[in-house]
């Protein structure tokens, strides 16, 4: 069904400084697209089935910008340790489960039916090193009918024996194998250039890479300055380079002709942070994970005000939850952290603002996706707050900022939609 009409509580972003509300109304879809947000059924689309969601608030599809499928088995587990030691305890070990394949199909099915349950309709995934695992992974990605982008992560250097590749050759073949197979297979699900970060991958590797993502026309994700240790082990590794942001640039994968998704940004330079805006590389802001593994904290309110490209990602499972609503709560408490211990002139995110990246800001790497306005692939989430009983009259907007910081996307998501076609 690509051609209806929801009705019901509307909210959407037309920028990162308002949401619109209309309340009980109509958004409507036309070959999977929306044509917009009415009071009243236009006389043209009048014949359109109604879909009727009366008293229940109806958002565009949440876009999670980045997150680990592999990790989703141990989230929750050994928070209370720093990146390093948690790498080491929890992550590398897990994912080297995955060269066997019964072990990645009953692991990646329960990720793909948690992420087909959640309020997510876009995301960019990693994957692990394993070819054939990838390729079941987008598999069963495939079958849920959310778009995703789904990397082959890349490792030849500085990583456990459990989990390296033998050469940068090999990586490589794999990895131009794996494009291959899967470049042009699925409707909704799509490759994407994966080096884990620049300490895991030799410069041989990643001019591969480099070159893979230009001959395919595909973009490339991966982790930039999360860490001040990792920052000086890339300095360390990259003495000719100006930024840890220009050791991928120098590869072609940091933007311009690449379209890029760069994860966390707590560090980055005033070189890196214009480096980036003049590239157009996305960031994906992961609040959650930041604290959970003493990261620190973004400085989310200079990237918005610079109108950088900005998302918000989950960081499963450096983030313990594949809750975007969870996500946009925690980047507004962390902005207000930055406000008041590291920089007063940096004024803390709104609820509009963090709504925002959540839904056009990060959906804006998949396109015209993330809003209702007229033209946008139709992304919806259908959620039922009354689940969360109150006894006062709240706006449309208050409904949803309460449903929002108390999890509504769990026990309330009735409906979704993905490029008009109802998943849920």
């Amino acid at each position: 069904m690509k051609n209806f009409i929801l009705k019901g509580d509307i909210c959407f972003s037309n920028d990162k400084n308002i949401i619109n509300t209309a309340e009980n109304s109509y958004a409507i879809c036309v070959d999977s697209v929306c044509k917009g947000v009415f009071s009243d059924i236009p006389q043209e689309y009048c014949n359109l089935p109604v879909l009727d969601y009366t008293d229940k608030l109806i958002i565009p599809g949440l876009t999670d910008l980045h997150l680990h499928a592999p990790q989703f088995s141990f989230c929750g587990l050994s928070m209370d340790l720093e990146l390093l030691e948690w790498l080491n305890k929890n992550t590398f070990i897990e994912e080297s489960k995955y060269s066997d394949s019964g072990y990645a199909r009953k692991a990646y099915s329960i990720f793909a039916d948690a992420l087909k349950n959640s309020a997510t309709t876009r995301a960019c995934i990693f994957a692990t090193i394993h070819l054939e695992a990838t390729k079941l992974l987008m598999d069963l990605m495939e079958n849920t009918g959310l778009v995703t982008y789904i990397g082959k992560v890349n490792m030849d250097r500085n990583s456990p024996d459990i989990l390296i590749e033998s050469s940068a050759q090999k990586s490589a073949s794999d990895t131009e194998k794996w494009l291959i197979d899967t470049v042009n297979k699925y409707q909704n699900t799509k490759p994407i250039i994966t080096p884990r970060f620049i300490p895991s991958c030799s410069d041989e590797l990643m001019e591969c890479l480099g070159e893979l993502a230009k001959s395919f026309n595909i973009p490339a994700q991966s982790h930039l300055s999360e860490n001040k240790d990792e920052i000086e082990w890339v300095k360390e590794l990259c003495p000719d380079c100006t930024s840890y942001g220009n050791a991928y640039e120098k590869f072609g994968l940091f933007g311009n002709n690449t379209k890029t998704v760069m994860a966390h940004c707590v560090h980055s330079s005033d070189n890196e942070i214009e480096l980036m805006k003049k590239n157009g590389v996305f960031i994906a802001h992961c609040p959650k994970s930041n604290t959970n593994l003493s990261s620190g904290i973004a400085p989310i309110r200079k990237y918005l005000d610079n109108n950088m490209k900005l998302g918000l990602g989950s960081d499963v499972a450096g983030g313990e939850t594949l809750s975007m609503f969870s996500s946009i709560a925690e980047t507004i408490k962390v902005s207000k952290l930055y406000f008041r211990l590291i920089d007063s002139s940096a004024q803390p995110l709104t609820f509009e603002n963090a709504f925002y990246l959540a839904t056009k800001g990060g959906g804006e790497f998949f396109g015209k996706v993330g809003s209702f306005d007229k033209g946008y692939e139709f992304d919806a989430v259908v959620i039922d707050d009354s689940v969360l009983p109150h006894p006062q009259k709240l706006s449309v907007k208050e409904r949803l900022e309460r449903a929002i910081y108390q999890n509504a996307d769990l026990m309330g998501l009735k409906a979704k939609f993905v490029r008009g076609q109802k998943t849920i």
